[in-house]
Parts: C-alpha cells; structure tokens; sequence
C-alpha cells in the first residue's frame, strides 16, 4: 500500500475549509545547534543540559540537527512537501546575548535569512519570539521570578520585529508558559531545574506581563497578528476537586488573564499557601489580556484524575496533593502519553465556547514513535493513523462551528527533545544525528497528500 492509499480508495475528500493553513513547526534550542556562533549567548538549555543527570545521556543542543547551517535545504525540504506555514522560534540568546542592550546584528541576520528563503518557497513564516530559551544573564538575575524579565522581553520582541516584521504577519509572544513555570520552577524538569513552588507563581504572572508587554510593543510598531501558544489539555475525573486542580494549573490560570482579564478565583485561594499574589500589581491584568488575534493550541492528550487520599503533589501541579493522574489503558505514545484524537474535539468546542471571539490555530500536535531507518526508508504507520485520526477530530470540531483557522503538526524534524535528548522523535522528517542526512518518513509523503487535497479520505 502507498502512502497516499487511503486517500486513493475513497471518491470523496473531507474537505477542510478554503485557505486552511496546513503546516508544521519547530523550536530554535531544538534544532539550531550553533550555539557558540553568530555572538549568540547561553541559554538557560546550555545550562540545564550541561549539568549532569538532567538530560538522558548528557545530550545537548550545541549540534542538535545544525539548521543554522542547513535551513536552506531544510525549506527547500518543507516546499517539496507542500507545507504553507512554518513556525519557529527566534532564540532570544542570539539576538540578545546578555538578554538586553542592543541587538546582536549577527543573529539577526540568521532569521533574515530563513524569513527570506521561506518567502522564495512559498512558505509563511509564523514566528514564536520565546520557546523556552532564556538568556542565562537574566535567569541568574532571577530569571522569570524577575519583573525585570517582562520589561526585557517586550524590548527584545520589539528588535525582531523592527528587523523582520515587514515579513512577517503572525507574530506569536510566548510558547506553553505552562511548562517554562511549573516544570521549570517548581517541578525542576525543565531548565532552569529550580523546585520552588513559590517561584513557579511568580514565573507564571511575569511570562503573562511579558507577553502584554510584548503585545503593545509590537502593535504600536504595526503587527497585523498577534498570538500566544498554551499547553492545553481537557481534564477528566468524576471528582470536581480532582479536577479543578490541574485544569486550573495547567489551562485556566494562563487562558482566564489574557482572554478574560482575571485569574481564575479557585486557582489564587489555592495557591494562597504558596504566595501572597504581591507580585501582581495595579494595571497588570489590564496589560496581560490586551487583545490578541489568534490564540495557539498545543494539544498532545487529555489528562486523567482520581482522588487518591494521601497522594503526594504532582510537582508539575502544585496543590494536588490527593489527587492521582492515572493513565488508562490503550495505546500510547513512545513518550507514554495516552492517545485520544477525542480529546482534540473536546478541547476546541470548549475552548470556543468559553472564550468566544478568538480564532484558534493547532500550533502543535504529533507523536513520538521508535521511529527506524530501513533500506533508506522510514515506516511510521502508527504517525500517520495519530495524524488521520487527530486531523478528522479537527475537522468534526470544525463542523461544530469552531473557528480553527489551521493545523501546525508537530515537528518538521526529529530534534533534541529537551530532558529527554535525542531519545525521543517526533518529527515528519527523520534525521540521522551521525550524518545531520534527513529521510522524508512516510508520515511526511502522506501529509503532503493531505495537504495538497486540503482534507482526507
């Protein structure tokens, strides 16, 4: 069977709407390497992956799939497959070594480069201005504890824009605040591998000052569309508590500021035993929930919870003590994530439903698989079932009347996948780390298909 079969077989297509945005995605610590060029700066992730036992086997980014030097090819690669969108990330640390003061010119010229070469292809550029690499200068000044941080971060958004925004529509302030808070300041999982709970609220409030900062910076200069990426996942349970908990941690306490202006009510009692909430001054909320024009939705699999009386927290959820997250049977990513396209449905109708008025775009979904070179190719079947199956409940919610104006699958490439290093792919595109040789999976044939049908058998 080809990898166009299933759309082959039938005569009907299940069409997605006209001028959908098919695409894919990346991040700059991921698959840039180059770490000690161009005058870029360390980063938190040079940091973190450099201390041992923080990342499986010691990898780190400095090589990763060397895109600061092959990007040309990598794009000529997404134009072969039909993509019209691609996002990435600008690496602040490159514009920015010190994470203020003047811009680097340098690492300014990478992203005029790629921005460029994407247009030659035909390929819209949808850039995130922070996925997680914080210059190191400023995490050793408090970091996203810092207010400092906020202020710095709408400065450095509005260098790229002055550089690259008459090429670029879709600009997108922060991706997955969520993970850089809670798994990088209380969990300590994620660089900068800090476990105070307190910390993690702070880190919390200033990612969402900085991304209102950075929003009226980058209006004033003229952006035509603004966005913010969460990590979202619908939370299932037959207890309510169970479930207020890590819905309030992971979805309400980032979506309820910057789409309604306040943070949810249950969430700040909660965490009263935490923080006093002093980092939260006059007019804060006010400048985090300025509006945005496209709100991205990262979405990988529901989570699940019981009571568990005696439980200890959940580190990434503070405040959950009692509570379990079991994992129920079925099948499972190789990162054990439980796949449910359902959960896809779900969470789009909810979200459209409870904060009417902002178009949506999946900026991330895919699966990591024990992907394996063979004869020069890749057979990742179970990829392109996720993919069908997740693409369809798209399309059902769709149906249901929400406004989703694209599909970002997660990732172009196989890459460094943060802690857990080169072990992990999650790409459409296999890469050979030995050879930086890239192999085209059968993934990446049958979304070319999907794409240039704009919809599926």
């Amino acid at each position: 069977m080809t990898v166009s079969a299933d759309l082959a077989r039938g005569a009907e297509v299940l069409e997605f709407p006209q001028g959908f945005v098919w695409g894919t995605a990346t991040a700059s610590y991921q698959i840039e390497g180059a770490t000690r060029e161009g005058g870029r700066g360390p980063s938190i992730w040079d940091t973190f992956s450099a201390t041992p036992g923080k990342v499986f086997q010691g990898h780190t980014g400095e090589v990763a799939c060397d895109h600061y030097h092959r990007h040309r090819d990598d794009v000529a690669l997404m134009a072969s497959l039909g993509m019209s969108a691609y996002r990435f990330s600008v690496a602040w640390p490159r514009v920015q070594p010190s994470g203020s003061g003047p811009a680097n010119p340098h690492g300014l010229d990478f992203y005029d480069r790629l921005v460029d070469d994407l247009h030659a292809a035909g390929i819209t550029p949808i850039v995130t201005l922070y996925h997680w690499d914080l210059p190191q200068a400023l995490e050793d000044r408090g970091g996203w504890t810092n207010r400092d941080t906020a202020e710095r971060f709408a400065e450095y958004s509005a260098a790229v824009f002055r550089r690259l925004g008459d090429r670029v529509e879709t600009w997108t302030t922060l991706n997955e605040p969520w993970c850089s808070a809670f798994l990088g300041y209380a969990a300590g999982i994620h660089a900068p591998g800090r476990t105070d709970v307190a910390a993690s609220f702070a880190a919390a409030h200033h990612l969402l000052l900085g991304h209102g900062l950075a929003t009226g910076e980058l209006r004033a200069l003229g952006a035509k569309q603004i966005s913010i990426t969460h990590a979202l996942s619908p939370v299932r349970g037959s207890d309510p508590d169970a479930v207020a908990v890590p819905d309030g941690i992971m979805n309400r306490i980032f979506l309820d500021p910057v789409l309604r202006g306040v943070y949810p009510a249950d969430v700040v009692a909660r965490a009263s035993r935490f923080t006093d909430w002093s980092f939260v001054r006059d007019g804060d909320l006010e400048l985090i929930s300025r509006p945005i024009d496209l709100l991205g939705v990262n979405y990988y699999n529901p989570t699940f919870t019981e009571p568990r009386p005696g439980e200890p927290a959940n580190p990434v959820f503070p405040g959950s003590e009692g509570i379990g997250f079991p994992v129920p049977d079925g099948p499972k990513t190789a990162m054990g994530w439980p796949i449910e396209a359902a959960g896809l449905t779900e969470l789009l109708v909810s979200l459209s439903r409870d904060y009417p008025g902002v178009p949506l775009m999946i900026t991330e979904n895919g699966a990591a698989f024990d992907d394996t070179l063979i004869g020069g190719r890749v057979d990742d079947r179970r990829r392109v079932e996720f993919l069908d199956a997740h693409f369809r409940a798209a399309h059902a919610a769709i149906e249901a009347g929400v406004d989703l104006r694209g599909y970002l699958v997660w990732s172009f490439l196989d890459n460094f996948e943060w802690a857990y290093g080169y072990d992990k792919r999650f790409g459409l595109v296999y890469v050979d780390y030995a050879t930086q040789e890239r192999v085209p999976k059968d993934s990446a044939k049958w979304y070319a298909e999907v794409i240039r049908r704009n919809g599926l058998a």
